[in-house]
């Protein structure tokens, strides 16, 4: 029991002394990662990185949007690249795209 009481003070003495150097540490660590930060040319970089992001963004939204559009023509005309299939499944006559019966 009294090794158990031993380790708990320890610990808790640890955790004291470890909880006032790390606080230090980390005011440290975050006073330089804010510094790198406000870099002009960290920022420059950071706006590249964005500018590519929306690029690629705005790519990959217009050719979702032109395939859809494909298959969205595609279906309505009744005709499709290969096969009656649209997202894996065929089209049934009377029923609507959505698996449901037309009227």
């Amino acid at each position: 029991m009294a090794g158990k009481f031993t380790l708990f003070v320890g610990f808790g003495a640890g955790y004291v002394l470890g909880a006032r150097a790390g606080r230090e540490r980390y005011d440290q660590v975050a006073g330089k990662a804010k510094e790198l930060w406000r870099d002009p040319r960290v920022q420059e970089k950071a706006a590249q990185a964005k500018q590519v992001a929306k690029d690629k963004t705005d790519l990959a939204q217009h050719l979702v949007q032109k395939k859809v559009g494909e298959k969205v023509n595609d279906y309505g005309s009744g005709t499709t690249a290969g096969s009656d299939s649209v997202a894996g499944t065929r089209a049934v006559p009377g029923t609507s795209p959505s698996g449901g019966l037309s009227t």
